[in-house]
């Protein structure tokens, strides 16, 4: 579906893409991940032809990407992190008129349109102005907006900001709904379980450059990370959080507030190591968690950020 060869954008010194290359295949969601100013919004921006980029190549269902490629252009969905809808318009109008850019027979769509609106649950709201929607309405409407012309590759850039859970549930269920109707999704988001949730692949920029793909299985099969032990309400001095550093398997400690968390590699008796440890020192601790490394952990070990940097 898209395929991105050795891609540079710079804006004077700065290199914001330096030789980029991503794959997308057609049918994916596919998860874009990236500190603040790793080169995501530019890599966007150069994809739907938005940005004149220095070097490298971008093609979209097998064609090269250009300001006029207006055909592939008529195949793309976009919905901004920032909504974009006009409010001198009810909800429907507000459809009708993006639809209207895509689509001129009014027959066909008017059907789209209404199917918008049901996709999105906005029924009961179809004669409202978008100043009177509560935040998580308003995004569905902007949703709405993007894929009423039924695009076979849509761009959604941090959909579900500010939303209430309700709503971002119902926003992921309609995006997962999209896919197995055939669209092929590119998804940022900066909430990691919402990416883990669906998305089939996921590439990781950082300094304008790819830096890890693969399904999130693969991604967590990259780190040292097997095991990320927490501790709560356990009293430590610094000689004892050394002691726990140089423990077998053992490659992380952090201590704050008396919440002790230790990461490990993936061996299989590190809570009982740790525990174990305690107990001979007789100091005593509360509640104990152990999990599996998450997107969370992969992110922060492979760019050494965390994602909201």
């Amino acid at each position: 579906m898209i395929e991105i060869k050795n891609l540079v954008k710079r804006y004077g010194s700065l290199v914001a893409l330096d030789h980029l290359n991503l794959h997308i295949k057609e049918g994916e969601i596919f998860g874009l991940l990236g500190p603040n100013g790793s080169g995501k919004t530019t890599a966007i921006n150069c994809m739907l032809a938005l940005l004149k980029y220095d070097r490298g190549s971008i093609r979209i269902m097998g064609e090269e990407m250009q300001p006029d490629s207006y055909r592939i252009k008529q195949e793309i969905g976009v919905v901004m992190q920032d909504v974009a809808v006009f409010d001198e318009l009810s909800v429907h109008d507000n459809i009708d008129c993006f639809c209207s850019l895509y689509v001129k027979d009014k027959k066909r769509r008017k059907e789209l349109v209404e199917d918008a609106i049901r996709f999105v649950g906005l029924e009961d709201y179809r004669r409202v102005y978008p100043k009177k929607l509560s935040g998580g309405l308003l995004r569905r409407l902007n949703i709405a907006c993007g894929i009423a012309h039924r695009p076979r590759l849509i761009f959604l850039d941090e959909p579900t900001v500010a939303v209430d859970p309700q709503s971002r549930n119902q926003i992921l269920e309609g995006i997962c709904e999209l896919n197995r109707q055939g669209s092929t999704i590119i998804y940022t988001s900066h909430y990691m379980e919402e990416v883990e949730q669906i998305c089939t692949r996921i590439a990781i920029m950082d300094h304008g450059r790819c830096i890890a793909t693969g399904t999130k299985e693969e991604l967590k099969k990259m780190i040292k990370t097997g095991e990320t032990i927490v501790i709560e309400g356990v009293a430590l001095e610094e000689e004892e959080l050394r002691q726990i550093q140089q423990l077998p398997h053992v490659f992380g400690v952090g201590y704050e507030e008396q919440t002790l968390t230790v990461r490990c590699s993936g061996a299989k008796h590190n809570l009982i190591q740790i525990l174990g440890w305690l107990r001979e020192r007789e100091i005593p601790f509360g509640q104990v968690f152990s999990q599996l490394p998450t997107l969370n952990d992969v992110f922060l070990e492979i760019t050494g950020k965390q994602l909201r940097d």
